[in-house]
């Protein structure tokens, strides 16, 4: 354990000296490595998304690619297509397969709302199930692998939403926020001046695995399991336990995955805090990440200017089990 958080604490470092501030996100995406999960950044272009997932993967000795997604995109540009080619040998013809951008460890897929279903869904395949399969044959993916995504939430010409079924292979929906002034002064001056930063890699992919198994050993209380299904089961206006005042606004609940990505997170968060035990606190700051892309909202919802961040504090606070944990509010 001692070990696992001086990585973690140098990682962090390593990461300040590139990124300015958005320490909640840094620590969600740590989060979601360590639960083999993938993650999506919802946040206004210029607020270092990018930056951010390749200077991670920069850290930790991963691959990394970065796939631009745009309408012309087809699955065989990202999953990898068979070639015809002549063995000057033998003058046999045969084929090859060239493998695409998804056969690295940390795959950023750049605005992934801006390129068709057909390809969108050729990720689904691979972020389940850690494989691809083209012209009939299954190649597997190299371990770990992460898919990063990022999307604008404000432009919507020329996007197309991801469905819900993809939406919910996504381990953590994080947003990424305005920079406070001081940070955005020291952005201001970082940018231009001559200020440099030489990053080393702190982690490898022996250690990951390592850190990944250590998150599944992390003691989980009767209570907290209890605390987390009041949560998720709270999203569900079937339930009878959510706010009246929330039934008209959800149209459909968080399923099962939703819980086990509950827990998953709230145990690598307390690895991250050095503790071998998650807590109803652990459950609370994860909630929002884990839960908000989880939740369909109604018409009534949306024509009232409520999202989905709104609806979940207000079912967060509702929750008896998790009323004495912190009055801070959940990020």
């Amino acid at each position: 354990m001692d070990q696992l958080h001086q990585q973690l604490q140098s990682l962090r470092t390593q990461l300040a000296g590139v990124i300015v501030g958005q320490q909640d996100v840094s620590e969600q995406l740590l989060i979601g490595m360590l639960c083999r999960g993938h993650c999506i950044l919802q946040g206004m272009p210029g607020l270092a998304k990018t930056m951010m997932v390749s200077t991670l993967a920069s850290l930790t000795d991963l691959s990394f690619r970065r796939v631009q997604f745009t309408p012309d995109l087809m699955p065989g540009d990202i999953t990898g297509t068979e070639v015809l080619e002549e063995d000057h040998s033998t003058g046999q013809r045969v084929f090859r397969f060239v493998e695409g951008p998804l056969f690295g460890n940390v795959i950023l897929a750049d605005e992934i709302n801006r390129t068709p279903p057909k390809t969108q869904s050729a990720l689904l395949e691979a972020m389940q199930e850690r494989q691809v399969t083209v012209c009939g044959k299954t190649y597997t993916l190299p371990e770990p692998f992460f898919v990063l995504a990022t999307q604008n939430p404000v432009e919507t010409e020329g996007t197309y939403p991801l469905p819900e079924a993809q939406l919910d292979r996504f381990l953590l929906k994080i947003h990424v926020s305005y920079p406070s002034r001081s940070e955005e002064l020291e952005i201001a001056r970082r940018q231009t001046t001559d200020y440099s930063f030489h990053t080393q890699s702190v982690l490898d992919v022996e250690q990951i695995h390592r850190m990944q198994t250590m998150v599944r050993s992390v003691v989980v209380s009767d209570h907290v399991y209890e605390a987390a299904l009041d949560l998720v089961r709270g999203t569900r206006g079937e339930e009878g336990n959510m706010p009246a005042e929330m039934r008209r606004m959800v149209q459909w609940g968080a399923g099962p995955r939703a819980t086990i990505s509950l827990l998953l997170a709230a145990k690598a968060r307390a690895l991250l805090n050095r503790r071998c035990h998650a807590t109803t606190e652990d459950l609370v700051k994860v909630a929002m990440p884990v839960l908000r892309h989880r939740i369909i909202l109604t018409f009534n919802a949306e024509a009232a200017g409520i999202d989905a961040d709104t609806i979940l504090c207000k079912i967060i606070e509702s929750t008896a089990s998790l009323r004495h944990t912190t009055t801070e509010s959940p990020n």
